[in-house]
């Protein structure tokens, strides 16, 4: 399995953007798909995950009530809808594959190479 993430870009403070992550190779079925973002000089965080199955999603506090995770079955394809983005949500947004459950980076073995999202103020 591959991700390839695209879509992201500048948007100003209070704007929205949607990232995409397209799987290619294995369907993902019991697998989790979970967005994780890194801005300069700080940690990998954890943003939202969904399950591929159920599409149960589990969401940052940082993030809850304006983001939501979705998937395109037919498309293999994960999406991350961002509205009324602040200038802390500025970092680059990685997708990746994991097993069950979690919020740990640790726990996802496949990554995608990343995309920007830059809010300006």
């Amino acid at each position: 399995v591959q991700l390839q993430a695209s879509g992201g870009g500048l948007v100003q403070t209070g704007g929205s953007l949607r990232v995409s992550c397209a799987a290619s190779g294995r369907t993902f079925s019991s697998s989790v798909l979970g967005w994780f973002r890194q801005a300069p000089g700080k940690k990998r965080d954890f943003v939202a995950l969904i399950s591929w199955g159920a599409g149960t999603t589990i969401y940052a506090d940082s993030v809850k009530g304006r983001f939501t995770i979705s998937r395109d079955k037919a498309e293999n394809t994960v999406y991350l809808q961002m509205n009324s983005l602040k200038a802390e949500d500025t970092a680059v947004y990685y997708c990746a594959k994991g097993r069950y459950r979690s919020t740990e980076s640790a726990d996802y073995d496949i990554w995608g190479q990343g995309t920007q999202v830059t809010v300006s103020s």
